[in-house]
Formats: C-alpha cells, sequence, structure tokens
C-alpha cells in the first residue's frame, strides 16, 4: 500500500458508502471490485479503530489513576500494551507487500526427467494442488492436460480460484502458491521399476498469477501461431469430438499456451489469450524486478534434477524445501492437500529474506 493512513480510512468509509448504494449491484464487475477492495482495506479500518479507541480509553485512565492509583496504574499498563500491539499489526498491515496477493492462480506441471516415472509424479502433484484447493474451497479449472500411457501427466495447466469467504489479500491464492514454482524432485520406487530400487526423478510447476481484470498487454496477432486440434481426456459430449482445442504459441518469446476445457473454438481461444497476457505480464514484471534487483530469485524453467525446490522422499515419507531447510515426516498428507504448515513457514522465511 503506497498510500498513508488518513487516505486510506477515508477510502474505505467512502467505499463502504457506495457498498450500501443498492444501485450498485447493477454494475456486477464494479461491485466485484469495490467489495475486493472493501475486504482488502478492512482489516486497516478495524486496526485502527481499535487504537484510536484504546488511546481514548488510555487518557482516561490516566485520569483515573491521579483518583485511584493503583488500578489506575495497572488499566495504564494494560492499555500501552495494547496500543502497542495495534501498532504492530497496523505496520504489518501496510507494510509493502505483492500486489497480486489477492490473485487467482495459473498453475502449469511438466513432466521431466524420469520418463514414465515422472509424468506419475507430475499426476501426483496436480492432485496434491487439487486438494490443497479444495481444503481451502477454491475452484480448480482444467485448462489443458495431456496424459501419459500409463495415466500419468505430460503437461497440464489448471486454474485455481478463490469463491468467498476470507478476502483479504493475504489469504489469495497467489499468496499461497506464488512459491511453487521451480523444479519438484521425487525419489521413490516407481510403477514401473521390477528389481524395487529407488529412481529419482522430477517434474516442474510454472505459477503465475491471474489477475481479475486482463493484463494491459497489447499482443500483435501477427506474432502468434494458432493451432487447432481435437481435445482429449474427459470432456464430455462434443468436446473431443470436433477440433476445439486451441494451442497459442508467441514466436518472440517462445511461449506456448493451450485451453480444450470450453466446447467452442471460440471460447478456448479467448481463454488461451488471457493466459498468455498473465504469461507475457509475468515476464515483463520479472524482467524489470530483475533489473532493479540483480539475484533475484526467479522460478526454474528447466526441469533438471539438480535444481530441485522440494524433494518428495517416499520410502522416508518426508518432504524437504530446500529453499528454508524444511523438513517433515508427512509426506503422505501432504500429497493430500495438506500443505498449510509447510506453505505458512515458507512463505514467513522468504517474506523475511525479502
Amino acid at each position: 500500500m503506497n498510500s498513508s493512513l488518513p487516505e486510506l480510512i477515508a477510502e474505505y468509509e467512502s467505499l463502504q458508502k457506495r457498498w450500501a448504494d443498492p444501485s450498485l449491484q447493477d454494475d456486477v464487475s464494479a461491485a466485484k471490485k469495490i467489495g475486493k477492495r472493501v475486504a482488502e482495506l478492512g482489516p486497516v479500518y478495524e486496526a485502527h479503530t481499535q487504537r484510536e479507541a484504546a488511546r481514548a480509553d488510555l487518557a482516561a485512565a490516566h485520569e483515573l489513576a491521579e483518583l485511584d492509583p493503583e488500578f489506575g496504574r495497572e488499566e495504564v499498563e494494560r492499555l500501552t500494551g495494547r496500543i502497542h500491539e495495534l501498532d504492530a499489526a497496523l505496520a504489518e498491515l501496510l507494510a509493502p507487500r505483492d500486489p497480486h496477493d489477492g490473485d487467482d492462480v495459473v498453475l502449469e506441471v511438466k513432466s521431466g526427467a524420469g520418463g514414465e516415472e515422472s509424468a506419475l509424479f507430475a499426476g501426483d502433484l496436480m492432485r496434491m494442488y487439487t486438494k490443497f484447493a479444495e481444503r481451502r474451497r477454491w475452484r480448480v479449472e482444467v485448462l489443458s492436460m495431456a496424459e501419459s500411457d500409463l495415466g500419468g501427466v505430460k503437461d497440464a495447466t489448471i486454474s485455481i480460484k478463490r469463491t468467498g469467504g476470507d478476502q483479504s489479500p493475504a489469504n489469495g491464492v497467489w499468496a499461497w502458491l506464488k512459491h511453487e514454482g521451480g523444479v519438484h524432485r521425487v525419489q521413490r520406487v516407481p510403477a514401473t521399476e521390477s528389481q524395487g530400487r529407488i529412481h529419482t526423478s522430477a517434474a516442474g510447476v510454472l505459477a503465475y498469477p491471474e489477475p481479475e481484470d486482463a493484463p494491459d498487454i497489447v499482443i500483435d496477432e501477427t506474432e502468434l501461431r494458432i493451432d487447432v486440434y481435437r481435445s482429449s481426456g474427459k470432456g464430455g459430449q462434443g468436446v473431443n469430438t470436433t477440433d476445439s482445442a486451441v494451442r497459442i504459441t508467441h514466436l518472440p518469446t517462445g511461449l506456448v499456451v493451450t485451453c480444450q476445457n470450453e466446447r467452442s473454438q471460440l471460447q478456448n481461444k479467448a481463454r488461451a489469450m488471457v493466459v498468455l497476457a498473465a504469461r507475457l505480464e509475468q515476464l515483463r514484471e520479472e524482467k524489470a524486478a530483475a533489473e532493479a534487483a540483480s539475484g533475484r530469485k526467479e522460478q526454474i524453467r528447466t526441469v533438471d534434477r539438480s535444481e530441485r525446490i522440494r524433494t518428495y522422499n517416499f520410502p522416508e515419507n518426508r518432504i524437504t524445501d530446500h529453499r528454508i531447510g524444511y523438513k517433515a515426516n508427512n509426506l503422505d498428507m501432504v500429497l493430500e492437500g495438506d500443505l498449510e504448515a509447510m506453505l505458512s513457514e515458507l512463505r514467513l522465511k522468504l517474506k523475511a529474506d525479502e
């Protein structure tokens, strides 16, 4: 937040008045934007209001201390401590934060070194993220999916959206999943291994924000190669019987986006263009950040076992995040979507390093 506290309080009060206007509900887009901003500013307004009340109570406690020194002193100490707590809370709320924290996310999972075993592991990662989203009551939409012969995932793209509840940026999809991009390594006995030997393979994850509004990116369609093909996988009547799937290649950057979830070619193209714009916006932001601060940690674009952010060790039921030295012997629970403890520690430590 770049605005001062008085400006934010004034903005919140103004938005509350607009939010109470019944005519606002006629404009769904505007109502959604205002509701999101109200949710963002609500914690700031609440902490500010509580601090002002505590300050008023403290002034009254000082007057009481003149009449009853013992009781008044205890009340002064209590209220002084409370004000310090609220000062710290406001400082945290007003600290600079990632502007995308409240955004939804597009997540790509790609198999890498390890052949069929890598594809099976990529499928495990897809299920892990899907289960985590379900635990948080988010909505998951499969945009494209290429499966391997044994039912693994060669390449998949999903959209994860927040559907309700807590709308604060701190609990946005991007706030939770923005550090998932990179190489994920697995150590286990593959289903394809007959000798019982432990193999190491890897899958790559790419995460980027999908803003509510399309990014302000101008895409020259002469720089695109657009291919259409028949959708694969479970799609229902009509989806798998026509050339409705769309693959868009952005020639200057080599970015490839596919979408096969919608029933028509036009719908899939429109959805793919939104995802492509989000990818290009992310590249632009990464380039600007890299120029401003050399050595910035970026997501790994190659799926090399030696360049890993996390290791999933099945024989020891252990998960390790190499960026923060996190280790826990609850891999079985993590794969069922229980990611909160690991991601909370990851967010806390990486934020402290910023």
